[in-house]
């Protein structure tokens, strides 16, 4: 009946037709402006046919449909409220006619089921699922709502509280999950969805299912009289609200949306949630969060790239030093398929990195998301080592050991005598440069830096650094090493810190002056966490280790004297000095006591006020605004110079960067987002009014030049 480019119509007998979606040239289904054209014509064909009795709807990829094509989401949002609405109705139309259809639908829904995706599936009859199969509606974690009917068909087919906890969230639930929500109607395996599908289409249309009765409940208003319908709602903003925050405002939005259309019919309802959905998609916070989205498609496309590019694939791997970040980068890879040795020194080495493995793979078992056997297999994955027996079997090892730059030497030039001569030796420091470890070593072209981020487990940031002399092929295989461990890799030039901690140590120099002009510390971590990082400065230096901070505090001031030398004792080196270190003995700018889960909670330490007076040089008066913009300027002037410098490659790698590695608040969308936002103008001058505090401070040329020019770093 219909071949497209995206859809086909086949007719099947008895009267049966079945729409296909196969999107050519893409490895998934989604809502592009195309596919909404040809289901479009496809429905054409289909309200006009006489001979057809039922729809059956499925998918040829591995997936039904991810949603719609985000790609497209800029110029649109972009374009105003009307044209949004207008962006929206196309589709709206598209799901009323397929749900008006004068035959039943039955969607057969075999793999990712998500935004636009299961709002489609909503808008059919019946829906069966394969035990593979992942439902959800996703939209509030890129800052807007369902446009496509989701507020209006989910309440109406699942009940409020579902909807509420589906859309608030934007989790994606399994088919077990999914049917207990009543959200779908049955769940097979896979290779029987197609046959209980069309059995169910035969039942509705010999008459024994009433899908008529299915069509007028989606279409009529909520069977809520007006104090239940108060009650839900209000509480469930309530409860939401105080869930998401006030930086997060969609998911409230969404109960508005629900609660507005919940006595009306469905054709207003859903008009009631295009509204929502324009007002939303204006926001920063969308503009932001959509962003975020498509630069983490840039930064996997990259990472693609480079792992195409390397000559094998990682088979087995190695890390040398088994603390707890050896550990974690064992545990990892373990975790994710790729088997590893663990060698340390000494046997207590062994032990505390074997433990940390442990320990992180038996919460997964108490969270049910590994089982007792998988965990064994995972362990067995882990070969501890004191020697380098069969380390010339390995595809890369990862140098772990203590940050000191004479040890690192050591370490690399002894197991570059134990390895093949095409392995690839990686080094995790923080701060060390990669062109300098190299020195020593007879391969430096199959030598850079994996720099991982503490606790491995958790933060997704993978910083590959090249060295002067490190290789493409180098890069490549440690990309193709982090993608395999589930990392997100971003490639970056050697330099003093690096990307994350040569942009985060200016913003720390930020906070240290601010202590010496006299403001309270806790004042400015509760500012900062208001403005969107999870954790304050003040409480970021006790978790990230006050004797780290000054370690690496030196290394930037040796590296960028003109900008990161400080000429004055600064609060970390008087902690230092009274030996509080932070979380890990304890005691820093805050106290630490376990607190009933056993993780550390900090607690005001009185006695810190007297241990930093000798460090504070004056008492001004400063308003919030102005400690933000001292706090944020030099971590922006930086990064910038990090760009200009090539450092690293595009201002969506330097945002992402920052969002994985360091916590930067994800709805504004990165540094460079949040310039475009405020404007590069209104940033420099910002900075100018600041200018006395040093270099740090002092817009680089190429933002001036942004600002004369009115240009921006995302077109």
């Amino acid at each position: 009946m219909f071949q497209g480019k995206a859809l086909k119509v086949s007719l099947l007998p008895d009267g049966i037709a079945e729409l296909t979606f196969d999107l050519q040239g893409e490895s998934v289904n989604k809502f592009s402006l195309l596919v909404v054209s040809e289901l479009q014509q496809v429905l054409d064909l289909l309200e006009k046919a006489n001979d057809i009795r039922g729809l059956l709807i499925k998918s040829a990829k591995d997936v039904f449909i991810v949603g719609a094509d985000i790609m497209e989401f800029g110029a649109v949002f972009a374009s105003g409220p009307e044209q949004i609405t207008g962006h929206l109705a196309t589709n709206n139309r598209n799901f009323c006619r397929l749900e008006d259809l004068p035959f039943p639908t039955v969607v057969a829904i075999n793999g990712f089921a998500l935004g636009g995706g299961l709002e489609f599936c909503l808008a059919c009859d019946y829906r069966i699922a394969s035990t593979a199969a992942k439902v959800g509606l996703p939209e509030t974690k890129l800052g807007i709502i369902p446009g496509w009917g989701g507020t209006v068909r989910l309440p109406r087919v699942a009940g409020l509280d579902t909807a509420v906890e589906w859309i608030a969230a934007g989790k994606e639930n399994d088919a077990e999950a999914a049917l207990t929500a009543r959200v779908v109607d049955a769940v097979v395996e896979p290779a029987k969805l197609h046959d209980a599908a069309l059995n169910c289409l035969q039942q509705c249309i010999s008459g024994k299912f009433d899908y008529q009765a299915r069509r007028a409940q989606k279409k009529s208003p909520l069977k809520l009289n007006f104090i239940e319908s108060m009650m839900a709602f209000e509480t469930s903003k309530a409860f939401v609200g105080g869930q998401s925050g006030r930086n997060y405002p969609a998911p409230v939005s969404a109960i508005k949306a629900m609660q507005k259309a919940a006595d009306k019919g469905r054709d207003e309802a859903m008009q009631a949630e295009a509204e929502n959905f324009a007002k939303m998609a204006q926001t920063p916070v969308a503009q932001s969060l959509v962003g975020i989205f498509i630069n983490e498609q840039i930064l996997g496309k990259k990472a693609k790239g480079w792992e195409k590019k390397a000559d094998k694939k990682i088979a087995r791997a190695a890390v040398l030093g088994a603390g707890i970040m050896g550990g974690g980068i064992a545990y990892q890879s373990a975790l994710k398929g790729v088997p590893i040795k663990m060698k340390d020194i000494a046997q207590q080495g062994i032990d505390l990195g074997l433990a940390e493995a442990n320990k992180l793979l038996s919460k997964r078992v108490e969270r049910k998301k590994l089982t007792a056997t998988e965990m064994g297999n995972v362990l067995n994955r882990i070969e501890p080592a004191l020697t380098y027996d069969g380390f010339e079997h390995v595809d890369i090892v990862v140098e772990a050991v203590v940050e000191n730059p004479k040890v690192k030497k050591a370490v690399l030039a002894e197991v570059e005598t134990k390895v093949s001569s095409d392995t690839v030796l990686a080094s995790n420091t923080s701060t060390i440069s990669i062109t300098y470890l190299a020195e020593g070593l007879a391969r430096p072209e199959n030598f850079c830096g994996m720099h991982f981020f503490n606790p491995v487990h958790m933060m997704p940031l993978v910083e590959v650094i090249r060295g002067e002399k490190t290789s493409d092929n180098a890069v490549a295989r440690t990309v193709a090493y982090a993608n395999a461990m589930g990392k997100k890799p971003i490639v970056v030039k050697d330099c003093p810190g690096f990307l994350v901690n040569r942009v985060l140590f200016p913003y720390l120099a930020g906070f240290a002056m601010l202590l010496r002009d006299g403001v309270d510390f806790q004042r400015i971590d509760k500012l900062m966490e208001t403005w969107g990082w999870p954790m304050g400065p003040a409480y970021l230096l006790d978790v990230v280790g006050i004797d780290t901070a000054v370690h690496a505090e030196k290394v930037m001031a040796n590296g960028f004297p003109d900008r990161m030398q400080r000429d004055f004792t600064s609060c970390t080196d008087a902690l230092f000095a009274a030996g509080r270190l932070g979380q890990k003995n304890e005691k820093g700018f805050y106290n630490y006591e376990l607190d009933k889960k056993g993780k550390p909670a900090k607690v005001a330490a009185a006695e810190v006020a007297d241990i930093l007076k000798p460090t504070i040089q004056g008492a001004i008066e400063i308003s919030d605004e102005d400690i933000i913009a001292r706090m944020m300027i030099p971590m922006a002037t930086e990064l910038t110079r990090c760009l200009d410098e090539g450092i690293v490659e595009t201002a969506a790698e330097a945002d992402m960067a920052l969002v994985y590695g360091t916590g930067f608040p994800p709805f504004r969308g990165g540094v460079f987002r949040w310039i475009d936002f405020i404007g590069a103008q209104t940033f420099c001058d910002m900075a100018a009014k600041f200018t006395a505090l040093g270099a740090l401070y002092q817009a680089p040329d190429s933002l001036k030049a942004k600002a004369a020019s009115n240009q921006k770093f995302y077109g």
